[in-house]
């Protein structure tokens, strides 16, 4: 997250705010045409970006023992993430190979690492209770503990991003406030997709469109919300910037529509730079 957009977006959190803990996922976004690195992952980064309203806001995770394992612990610290629960295993921290197309980023060849053998203690668990908001992620292995979680009162997400045939769909809807995902562009299908799950049990189904916005269904009427004008540069952890944007405006009380404005001016944020922040 780049020190500019940090000041333009942070605001004092005000007492009695909720505090957001997300867990699962994390990876290194690595960029060869650039010779750099940078850390990410759909957890690591909804953290991250929350921190742009002053969301109090933690991971839980594995990283490696690697020298990426330290970046990425050496990045959150440093973006005022809790790592207290950000766990260090002998082994090699997720990693993807990205290639820039266009402005356009392409991800390539993936490593899991110790990600692979990803579980969520009960001690995990007992220390998240210490949080308002859950967040998680399609490839965060964390969807087991997020019933629990649930029937403990949080509020939970979740990130579908654009894998629609996950069982998942099937088996986690009731357990969530709010669902994200991405597709192109919205159709009688999307629609019914939505109105679905919501109709299964979850709170809010939102659905990111990139160019052509986001879609929400609320279980009474659709919500829309057009893109934020920007000049792209990479479109590294865009959606992930929408969520959190969207979810630090539901911490803070406000309607659906303030919501999917937030998420769309803190993606827009997140497009004018190389890497996910």
């Amino acid at each position: 997250m780049k020190k500019d957009d940090a000041a333009a977006g942070e605001t004092t959190q005000p007492d009695g705010m909720m505090r957001l803990a997300t867990v699962g996922d994390n990876c290194v976004d690595i960029y060869p045409q650039l010779n750099k690195a940078f850390s990410g992952g759909n957890a690591v980064n909804v953290a991250v970006y929350s921190r742009r309203y002053a969301m109090q806001s933690a991971c839980v995770s594995w990283v490696g023992d690697d020298a990426y394992g330290a970046l990425l612990k050496r990045d959150l610290l440093q973006q005022g993430v809790d790592i207290s629960h950000l766990h260090t295993k002998a082994g090699v921290t997720a990693q993807t190979q990205v290639e820039l197309r266009d402005n356009d980023r392409i991800l390539g060849d993936y490593t899991e690492g110790v990600m692979a053998g990803f579980t969520v203690s009960n001690e995990d668990i007992a220390w998240l209770n210490g949080f308002e908001m859950i967040h998680s992620a399609i490839w965060g292995h964390a969807e087991s503990v997020l019933p629990t979680l649930k029937a403990a009162g949080k509020i939970v997400s979740f990130d579908f991003a654009d894998k629609w045939e996950s069982p998942l769909w099937q088996s986690l809807p009731p357990h969530l406030d709010y669902l994200f995902a991405s597709a192109h562009v919205e159709s009688a299908w999307l629609r019914d997709r939505l109105q679905t799950v919501v109709q299964c049990g979850t709170g809010v189904a939102i659905a990111t469109l990139g160019e052509n916005g986001s879609l929400a269904w609320d279980g009474k009427q659709f919500w829309r919300m057009p893109p934020e004008p920007v000049n792209v540069v990479d479109t590294m952890g865009a959606g992930d910037s929408y969520i959190a944007g969207f979810l630090c405006a539901i911490a803070a009380g406000l309607p659906i529509a303030r919501a999917m404005k937030q998420g769309s001016q803190c993606a827009a944020q997140t497009l004018r730079y190389h890497g996910a922040w």
